[in-house]
């Protein structure tokens, strides 16, 4: 039994992996060390045949800016020490781990230490480590927990390799990064980080003898040094805290200077060669100072002056967002930190080994700035195989992890991330899902719903409009019940009068939950009563639904790596360029800007609606940049943007419309028009939709998606046709009646005097896109409140053609031989309430076997221009919202579609 588990293709294919990322890691660590080491003998030789503080500033300065634009330009991911985007990548946010960041982390920390920078190497072989094993599980269909392990037996391996110590990297998995002791996980951390040790002790021209490289040292240890062991930690604790509020302060200097990132690192390098030029010669080799400090005999002034020269230099370069680590540095400071305790007690007890005090203040020091304190421990035991040195090292790293964890509660790498605007949360089970969630959390807030009061004939006409096998009832708002097609079904053997209500069949005082109650609690209720969905309700009022269906995605979202907790805090958007209108309209309407080639038209649209309702009119141009920058800390250029927004100036002043401009820049283009929408108290937000979306999971997209669910104002998406002009004449409306099944039709011809047309619209910009025709109209409706405000907007919208005609039409069934007209009709009263209105309304049903169906021949074979969906009750908006309508709409006809959502309570 014991062999066939062994031999189970996902345990193989994961051991396998593990082989392959350790020798792989183990050669990029490799590559890292001895290209840094060349690059960096090559620098301390330049300071020989140049004066040092020529020839330090130089190198620092150019190799800086030359790893700081590498990183920017092809992989911001790689900026830092990379153990923050691995531990996020490990607890499931979304950032980008690959074999690009890993190639480009490796040649810019190359090019980083080679410049003379006080950073270390072992940091990104973490990161590029990691980075291959991503890209490696890639190429292999498993699933999201398989690959996580394998990001982490990469990362472990890479730690190994480049401390040569093989314990330590699986301990560094198990402590800081994936926090997970299962049989697999562990199996491969250990595997991948013992090849990656091997591989790189053979390559590194060493044996398999695991002793340090210094050869000359003694540990010696007595009783009454405890005491000063417990020192050596509380200070390495004090100022291991000390050094990661350094770290902090510095990251957050670098970003108010508002310079890009190749500047700045091209600033750390040049101040770290000019302060390297002063120091002694022995200074200007990083990788030989801590093994210096270790061997050398009383030395404390050399130690002090290590001492504070690596903690402010690694401060400058670790806050420019340099490629680098700050492992190494660690370790240097412990070493200078206990190599100064060591002369103390030398002096105070006459005795007692420095070198001893240096390795046990290396992991001191290690432990208080990464607080992992047993992989300090293990990585200093590891690398010297001294057991007499355990004891002290223990003192140490246990002390000194306490003292700083008191001062600087959290890990550093969490708080970077948290510059970033990433925090993290602790990983859970399916199982912790559903007991961490609550209903308001996965809940749909947009609830189709049917008032009590409405007939059967009513109800019926709903359910078959609509792909919901269920609706709650409301009364005044409040939920008094819930109707299923069952209980249609029932209601035939009943044999109720013509006037019976709903409230005669529903269920009334459903089963409900609160919004917070939890998904565990949901999921009892659907099972013990086996029912498929649950209102959720705050007293009585009804504020959302939670279905099975809303229960999987979470889970789905869950192993896939998908942010399981309402959307992150991401940081506001910042408005870099803005111009003003006077505030003299009755509301505001709002164009997000993106695309030259329709832009034109979204705009001539919105001056239409803005003219009718003495609107003003509000256009937005979202930049995007990284999430690791701050969008208030991030250059930008805004020419071609203000080129764009000055269409709408030019627009908004032939036709006399206020026009207000502005360029946010933002992590994301919804959170940016969301902040808009509510600063600048926006009435309704007109957007353009390019007709599909590639998105898995979302109907229109991330960005539209968002809008129209949580957009507090009126909506209106806008998917421009592209058809040429076509002529209409009067016959082809007669011929159209052809189609038309009922013989009730009402033609309005509105002989008021005409509006003078707007002045001529602003030319579009050259562009192979025809524009889009406004003429031919269609309207297809069942009642609603969001088909009487699409109905609110056709006279504004049918001005921009040149005799508009307008069908309004309702989709029947085949065998409905007398659909009920009244919607239609309400809805011709209601444009002709609008006396400026001069176009030919038609009123017309149609038979189809579906919406989609319906609407797509007729506008094939009638050749309409525009086609406007606009509902609620019916099922049209919320099929849209699911995926159904709109795409198929859209990608079945080439004429414009528009679709209105009315506004939602804030």
């Amino acid at each position: 039994m014991y062999f066939r588990g062994w031999l189970q293709p996902r345990r193989g294919l994961a051991i396998a992996e593990a082989c392959i990322i350790g020798i792989v890691a183990a050669l990029s660590a490799v590559f890292l060390k001895v290209s840094s080491g060349f690059l960096g003998a090559w620098r301390v030789h330049s300071s020989h045949v140049l004066p040092a503080w020529v020839a330090l500033p130089i190198v620092g300065l150019c190799f800086g800016y030359l790893a700081g634009l590498l990183v920017e330009r092809l992989a911001p991911e790689a900026a830092g020490s990379g153990i923050p985007q691995v531990k996020a990548t490990l607890a499931n946010v979304p950032t980008k781990l690959s074999w690009r960041v890993a190639l480009v982390k490796l040649l810019s920390a190359i090019i980083a230490l080679g410049s003379g920078m006080t950073l270390g190497r072992q940091g990104p072989t973490v990161q590029v480590g990691a980075g291959l094993a991503s890209g490696m599980s890639r190429l292999v269909p498993t699933s999201p927990d398989h690959r996580r392990q394998m990001i982490a037996a990469g990362a472990g391996a890479g730690l190994a390799a480049a401390f040569n110590a093989p314990i330590a990297g699986v301990l560094f998995i198990i402590e800081e990064l994936l926090q997970d002791l299962s049989g697999l996980t562990l199996g491969t951390a250990i595997i991948a980080s013992f090849i990656g040790g091997v591989v790189s002790r053979l390559l590194g021209g060493r044996s398999l003898d695991l002793n340090i490289e210094l050869l000359y040292y003694s540990s010696r240890f007595s009783f009454p040094e405890i005491p000063l062991f417990l020192l050596l930690g509380v200070l390495a604790g004090l100022f291991g805290a000390l050094f990661n509020r350094g770290i902090i302060f510095s990251i957050q200097f670098y970003r108010n200077l508002h310079i890009s990132l190749p500047l700045r690192v091209a600033l750390a390098g040049l101040v770290s060669g000019i302060v390297i030029s002063l120091l002694p010669e022995s200074f200007r080799d990083n990788a030989g100072l801590r093994e210096y400090v270790i061997t050398s005999e009383l030395k404390p002034t050399f130690a002090a002056i290590a001492f504070i020269s690596q903690f402010i230099l690694t401060l400058v370069a670790f806050g420019s967002g340099a490629p680098g680590g700050l492992f190494a540095p660690s370790l240097i400071l412990g070493s200078a930190l206990g190599h100064l305790v060591g002369v103390f007690a030398h002096y105070v007890l006459g005795g007692g080994s420095p070198a001893t005090y240096a390795l046990a203040g290396m992991g001191g020091f290690f432990s208080a700035v990464s607080k992992v304190p047993i992989t300090a421990i293990v990585i200093v035991f590891e690398m010297t195989t001294d057991f007499n040195l355990v004891l002290p090292l223990m003192i140490v790293a246990v002390t000194a992890y306490l003292v700083a964890d008191k001062v600087v509660p959290g890990s550093l790498y969490e708080k970077l991330l948290l510059l970033n605007g990433i925090t993290l949360t602790k990983q859970v089970s399916v199982e912790g899902i559903l007991t961490q969630l609550t209903a308001k959390d996965v809940m749909q807030q947009r609830v189709e719903t049917l008032d009590a009061d409405i007939t059967l004939e009513e109800a019926k006409q709903a359910f078959a409009n609509s792909h919901h096998r269920g609706f709650p009832v409301v009364e005044d708002n409040k939920l008094v019940g819930i109707v299923t097609q069952s209980d249609l079904t029932k209601s035939l053997s009943r044999h109720l009068e013509d006037n019976a209500t709903l409230t005669d069949i529903m269920t009334a005082n459903p089963m409900t939950v609160t919004p917070r109650q939890t998904l565990s609690h949901v999921l009892y209720l659907l099972d013990r009563y086996q029912i498929s969905r649950l209102p959720v309700v705050e007293g009585q009022k009804l504020i959302g639904i939670i279905t099975r269906a809303d229960i999987i995605k979470a889970e789905a979202d869950h192993l896939n790596g998908g942010n399981t907790h309402p959307t992150p805090q991401l940081e506001p958007s910042y408005v870099v360029y803005q111009t003003r209108s006077p505030s003299i309209g009755r509301g505001r309407l709002l164009v997000p800007v993106a695309n030259p080639e329709t832009a034109a038209t979204l705009l001539k649209m919105a001056a239409a609606i803005a003219r009718d309702r003495h609107y003003e009119i509000e256009c937005v141009q979202v930049m995007l940049v990284s999430r690791h920058t701050s969008p208030s800390e991030t250059t930008v250029r805004t020419a071609k943007s203000r080129r764009l927004l000055r269409q709408a100036e030019v627009l908004a002043k032939k036709w006399r419309i206020p026009v207000h401009t502005q360029i946010r820049v933002a992590h994301d283009p919804a959170q940016a028009i969301l902040e808009t929408i509510k600063e600048r108290h926006i009435d309704l937000i007109l957007m353009g939709w390019k007709g599909n979306t590639s998105t898995p999971g979302r109907i229109f997209g991330n960005t539209v998606d968002t809008i129209i669910r949580q957009a507090t104002c009126d909506v209106v998406l806008v998917k421009l046709g592209s058809q040429q002009s076509i002529v209409n004449s009067p016959q082809s409306i007669v011929n159209s009646q052809q189609s038309i099944v009922n013989s009730q039709q009402s033609t309005v011809n509105n002989q008021q005097s005409p509006v003078p047309s707007p002045q001529s619209p602003v030319p579009s910009p050259q562009s192979p896109v025809p524009s889009p025709q406004f003429n031919r109209w269609l309207v297809p409706m069942a009642g609603g409140p969001n088909a009487r405000i699409a109905i609110k907007l056709l006279p504004a919208l049918v001005t921009l053609g040149n005799e508009p005609q307008i069908r309004l039409t309702r989709v029947f069934k085949p065998f409905d031989l007398q659909p009920d007209m009244t919607v239609l009709e309400q809805a011709i009263r209601q444009l002709m309430r609008r006396s400026q209105l001069t176009s030919t309304v038609i009123a017309a049903p149609v038979q189809a076997d579906s919406v989609v169906e319906g609407v797509i021949k007729l506008v094939k074979t009638e050749f309409y221009d525009v086609v406007v969906l606009g509902a609620s009750r019916e099922g049209l908006l919320q099929q849209a919202i699911q995926g159904n309508i709109p795409e198929a709409i859209a990608s079945g006809v080439d004429s414009t579609v528009i679709l209105v959502r009315g506004a939602i309570d804030s």
